[in-house]
């Protein structure tokens, strides 16, 4: 699903909310969702922000990046996303997009040496997204 257009519209961020650096709309404190670990081994938290209803979560092994969107309580399926990629890319590396009950990812984009990545999340339109943002 990294075809999915990034910077041309694509479903989850409306071109009036995406502006260089971060957009939040909705945070919430209480009750914060805890990393889940559906990235695999090695990988560490590295970047977080609460949108309402839980986290989205950036994470990293040394090699890849990894976003996961984490519900603060499973429940009922709802309108989740996870997305990360490069900076410099027109599309996303990766894209999940669906009704889920406890969290959308784990996605995945490799980065590269000089380059920055955008990632983000949505629980059910409480949407957040980082552009330009972990330069290596």
């Amino acid at each position: 699903m990294g075809s999915r257009m990034k910077k041309a519209g694509a479903t989850l961020f409306a071109a009036g909310a995406i502006g260089a650096g971060m957009v939040g709309l909705g945070a919430e404190s209480a009750s914060a969702a805890t990393y889940n670990g559906v990235c695999g081994s090695g990988y560490r938290v590295v970047d977080q922000h609460a949108v309402t209803g839980g986290t989205v979560f950036l994470t990293y092994n040394g090699t890849r990046n990894c976003v996961v969107t984490v519900r603060n309580t499973a429940g009922a399926k709802v309108w989740m996303v996870a997305v990360v990629g490069l900076s410099s890319h027109s599309t996303w590396d990766g894209d999940d997009e669906g009704s889920y009950s406890s969290y959308a990812g784990p996605v995945y984009s490799d980065p590269s040496a000089g380059h920055c990545i955008d990632w983000g999340g949505e629980i059910s339109g409480s949407r957040f997204i980082a552009r330009d943002t972990h330069c290596g």
